[in-house]
Formats: C-alpha cells, sequence, structure tokens
C-alpha cells in the first residue's frame, strides 16, 4: 500500500464503498435484511474512514507547507520516509532546510567578519518608507558607545552628527571625511563611505565609517618602525669596523717599534675609517635632505615645458644609455606646482627608470598624461622588468635601494614632494613592464 499513489488508494476506497454499497442493495432485494444492513455499516465505514484519509492527507500537506513557510524545519518526518506519496515533498523539505542550514552558516560567518574588523559598519533597510538598523557590527557599537538600536531615528538621537550628514545627502551614495564628536570627547575625523543597494525589492544602505586619525598613526608608527630599522643597519655598518679597526690601532699604539707591516694595517685603517665615516656623512646628508624638505612654491606651470625642461637635462644621459624617450604629451595642461621640485621628481623617476633598462634590448620610456575628475595623471612608464612582488611595498620607504651604489632616497624624495602637492604617487609592475603615476589636484 504505501508504494500506491495517493489517487489510487482514493480509488480503491471509492472501489470499496460501490461494492459494499451494491451488496447491501442486492442483499435488500433478495430478502436479507441483516446481510444488508451489515453491507450498510461496512459502507459507512469505509466512507468514514475515506473523509480520514483525505483529512489526514490534507493536514500533513498543510502541515509541511506551513512549516517550509515559516522557516520552521525542526519536524522529524523520518516515519514518513517509505511513503512514495511523500517522495517529493520531503526532497523538498530537506532541500530547504539544507539551504536554510547553508545560509545561517554564511549569515554566521558574514557577522563574524563584520564584528572583527576595525571599520565602523551599519546596514540599514527601507521599511514602509522607514529606514531601520538592520545590522550594527560591534566596532560601531563599541567605539561610538551606541546600543544596538533598530530604528533610525533612535540612532539620531545617540549620533546626531552622523546622521545630519546622511540625510542632507538623501541616503544617497557618497564618500567624505566627516567630523564626529563621540560625547564629551574632542570630535575626530572619519571617512565616510555610503552605499545603496536592492535586493528582491528589499533597499539597503550601508554606512562605512573609517578613523582617518587611526589610519594615520598605524602608518606614521609602522614608517618609524622601518625608518629606525634602516638608520640602525646603516649606523651599525659604520660604527662597527670603525670601532674595531680603533681598537687594533690602539694595540699597534701601545707597541714600542712599529714594523712596515703594521704601518700599512695603520694606513688601510685609517683610510677604511675614513671610508666609513665619509659614507655614513652621506647618509646623514641624505637624511637632512628629506628631513629639511622645503614647503613647494605653487605657481601656475605648463606641463609640457616642464618635462621639456627635464628632458633637455637628461638627454645625453638618455642617449648614452641607449634610451629613447616616446612624448606623448601633445595637449596643454596647466599644474599649480613647483618647477624647482617638479624636475628633481622628474629627473629622479627617469634615473630610477634608466637603471630598470640597464639590460633590456627593447629600452622605451614613455611620458602620457590626463585630466579625470579635476585631477591631472603625468604617468613615466619604461619597458623594464620592475621590482619583485615581496618588495614593491618598500620601494617608498627611505634608503630602501636594490642598487649597490643606491642612496635610495630617489623615490621617497619624489613621494615627499607629490605628498607635498597635495597628491600622490603610485608604483605598478606588469609582465609589459613598470610605471610611475603621478597625481595631481
Amino acid at each position: 500500500m504505501k508504494s500506491l499513489k495517493l489517487y489510487q488508494l482514493f480509488f480503491l476506497r471509492l472501489i470499496f464503498i460501490m461494492i459494499s454499497g451494491g451488496l447491501g442493495v442486492y442483499a435488500l432485494a433478495k430478502g436479507l435484511p441483516y446481510s444488508a444492513i451489515f453491507c450498510v455499516i461496512v459502507c459507512v465505514l469505509l466512507m468514514a474512514e475515506l473523509f480520514y484519509f483525505i483529512r489526514n492527507t490534507y493536514l500533513f500537506y498543510d502541515k509541511t507547507i506551513t512549516a517550509i513557510l515559516s522557516d520552521d524545519f525542526s519536524a522529524d518526518f523520518s516515519r514518513h520516509s517509505d511513503f512514495e506519496n511523500y517522495k517529493n515533498l520531503f526532497k523538498l523539505y530537506d532541500t530547504l532546510k539544507a539551504r536554510q542550514h547553508e545560509q545561517l552558516t554564511k549569515d554566521l560567518v558574514y557577522r563574524s567578519i563584520l564584528n572583527n574588523i576595525d571599520t565602523g559598519v551599519i546596514i540599514l533597510n527601507k521599511t514602509n518608507e522607514e529606514w531601520n538598523v538592520f545590522l550594527m557590527n560591534d566596532y560601531f557599537s563599541q567605539h561610538f558607545q551606541t546600543p544596538r538600536v533598530s530604528h533610525w531615528k533612535y540612532l539620531k538621537k545617540q549620533l546626531p552628527a552622523l546622521c545630519a550628514i546622511i540625510e542632507e545627502r538623501k541616503f544617497e551614495d557618497f564618500r567624505v571625511s566627516a567630523q564626529i564628536r563621540i560625547d564629551d570627547e574632542e570630535s575626530q575625523t572619519y571617512m565616510l563611505q555610503t552605499s545603496k543597494s536592492v535586493t528582491f525589492g528589499q533597499e539597503y544602505y550601508i554606512i562605512l565609517l573609517d578613523s582617518i586619525q587611526k589610519v594615520v598613526a598605524k602608518k606614521e608608527k609602522d614608517a618609524w618602525i622601518n625608518l629606525m630599522k634602516v638608520i640602525s643597519h646603516e649606523l651599525m655598518n659604520s660604527i662597527t669596523p670603525i670601532r674595531s679597526l680603533t681598537q687594533n690601532l690602539n694595540e699597534l699604539a701601545q707597541q714600542e717599534t712599529l714594523s712596515e707591516e703594521d704601518m700599512n694595517d695603520i694606513r688601510e685603517s685609517v683610510n677604511t675609517m675614513i671610508h666609513r665615516s665619509d659614507h655614513l656623512q652621506n647618509f646623514i646628508e641624505s637624511y637632512r635632505k628629506l628631513a629639511m624638505l622645503p614647503s613647494p612654491n605653487k605657481e601656475r606651470t605648463e606641463l609640457t615645458k616642464l618635462v621639456n625642461d627635464t628632458l633637455l637635462v637628461m638627454t645625453p644621459l638618455l642617449k648614452k644609455a641607449g634610451i629613447t624617450i616616446n612624448n606623448e604629451i601633445t595637449e596643454t595642461y596647466w599644474l599649480m606646482a613647483d618647477a624647482n621640485q617638479m624636475e628633481q621628481v622628474f629627473i629622479n623617476l627617469l634615473t630610477n627608470s634608466m637603471y630598470a633598462l640597464e639590460d633590456r634590448e627593447n629600452k622605451i620610456i614613455t611620458f602620457t598624461a590626463e585630466v579625470r575628475q579635476e585631477r591631472t595623471f603625468i604617468t613615466i612608464s619604461d619597458t623594464g622588468l620592475g621590482v619583485d612582488k615581496e618588495i614593491e611595498d618598500k620601494i617608498f620607504l627611505p634608503f630602501f635601494t636594490t642598487r649597490k651604489d643606491g642612496a635610495g632616497i630617489g623615490l621617497t624624495l619624489s613621494k615627499n614632494i607629490i605628498d607635498a602637492h597635495g597628491g600622490y604617487l603610485n608604483y605598478k609592475s606588469s609582465n609589459e613592464g613598470s610605471s610611475f603615476t603621478i597625481c595631481l589636484i
């Protein structure tokens, strides 16, 4: 019976009812009243059983579908698993149950990630033209000392400055820096970024808050640590041999007589000490250049003239190295910049490209420029190999160099000059070569 379909079970019950009814009529016609009454009772019982069969089948389907609609997958239907009639229903139920478990697992992972990042995150969703707080991560709640509220109007009472900025922009996508005060503390600068998305007809608004002071402080700390490592390394490289040679000279000075070999040792030691002292002095001079960079004297400067003046200075060296220059800057671009400092940046970047092209057959350096979003982008690219990915993030560190005779200040000085102009300097390497991009506002 378990392998029969519902319509087959229903049809069998209907046949039994019709047979019992027919037998009752036949018994009554033959003058067998007791047999007729018995057949009628059987017919009534079969009809009652058919009613309960239909009712239980409907209730079972209704119970299962209600559980699915309510996301309640706690019911156990294992005792019904042998019934072929419910095979597809059980398959649907188990599939949706597995999907719910998968979705819950993903939700836990995503919430765990959001709660362990050092960025304030709020996600709002819109219901009946009102914004509600869908999610607030731990960092936001703890950093801004805000309880986990469920409505936007409650969040406005806790952080009026933040909410005012968002409402002024009518919950549109934007990215700005904002001054936000937490209780009675001093106001801090945050990078506020928002984005809106619609999923399955539900509108969501994502708010991200990053403390600029925190990011800057971390970068400054990392920069100081790296700088101290470099300075310590350079000082030890000079002081250690000088100290060793000084001890050697002290021992020689205590001798009553000095041989020719001792005199040669003294001369070599003194020359080495002078060489290491000169190296240390050059290192200190390089550091002084970085530390005492003057503020740029910005004037309206034409980019093409600036590039041509730089190339005029560098052309003899470039020709000697067999390097071809492609100047693709044909339009007129005006910059607010210190011409002397910008020329120094171009010279440093060209010098860097020259060394990158030393072992290459096809030696080409290309200048390009474009304006995007009121920003001027100047790119100096070459066909060199570039630097390894492992050290790519270190090339702008003071005194970091991959050349034996390099001082390691050219790129650092260039980056500091561009930073002082309110722009930034980026490096990019690919299989076709490498490039430095200067962005000026």
